[in-house]
């Protein structure tokens, strides 16, 4: 458990770093937002950029190392200790690459940055489905719905099956973006997978019920 934070701890201190190396050849006021078209709108004080992203990641860490701690009893998270240390570096790492590419763009401008960051997204969901089938029953990670939660049968049918299409859409959007699809388009797939399961988890535990198995 340890070694997963000391690497967490040495990714925020090199997002911060590197930030810090470029600094310098950044513009005063800096682009931290682009519309589906590539272009940007919305600037930040260049400042931010040492701020914001390295500050989500010391509150991701902070968070996880509490997880444990914050849990109820019989809905640990601490049972699936393995799965959410993966997660913690899996959010890291993306919110370390989008830090790459915020400072990529603004110095060299040689980048769609909403490309970019759409594929950080996709790369990011199919990661975090190959870990979904593996997380125990708790009220901090995975899908959690009434159903879900009140029934651990349906909790792990639900988290297979979330599993499953969480790597399919996040594959298919990377491969989307590689054939130059537009990055709105891409958001359906994802938006299906976070969405299938939900109702997925309703229609079992209604037919759990239904056949007195609850």
């Amino acid at each position: 458990m340890r070694i997963h934070f000391i690497v967490g701890i040495l990714l925020i201190a090199a997002t911060l770093l590197v930030t810090a190396a470029f600094y310098p050849r950044l513009p005063d006021s800096v682009p931290i937002h682009w519309n589906t078209d590539g272009y940007a709108d919305h600037y930040a004080p260049k400042w931010s950029l040492l701020v914001v992203n390295p500050a989500i990641m010391a509150g991701v860490l902070a968070l996880f190392f509490l997880l444990p701690w914050l849990s109820p009893r019989h809905f640990e998270v601490d049972a699936s200790r393995p799965t959410y240390l993966y997660i913690m570096l899996v959010l890291l790492g993306v919110f370390a690459y989008f830090q790459g590419v915020l400072l990529w763009v603004d110095v060299s401008g040689r980048l769609n940055a909403s490309r970019a960051i759409t594929g950080g997204v996709c790369l990011m969901v199919a990661l975090l489905g190959s870990a979904l089938g593996r997380i125990k029953r708790n009220f901090y990670l995975g899908i959690k719905t009434p159903w879900t939660i009140a029934n651990e049968d349906v909790w792990a049918a639900t988290h297979r099956l979330a599993g499953k299409l969480f790597v399919v859409a996040g594959l298919a959007g990377l491969t989307l973006l590689a054939f130059g699809v537009r990055s709105s388009s891409i958001l359906f797939p994802l938006l299906a997978a976070a969405v299938i399961p939900v109702i997925y988890s309703l229609v079992l535990y209604k037919h759990l019920e239904h056949q007195g198995k609850l």
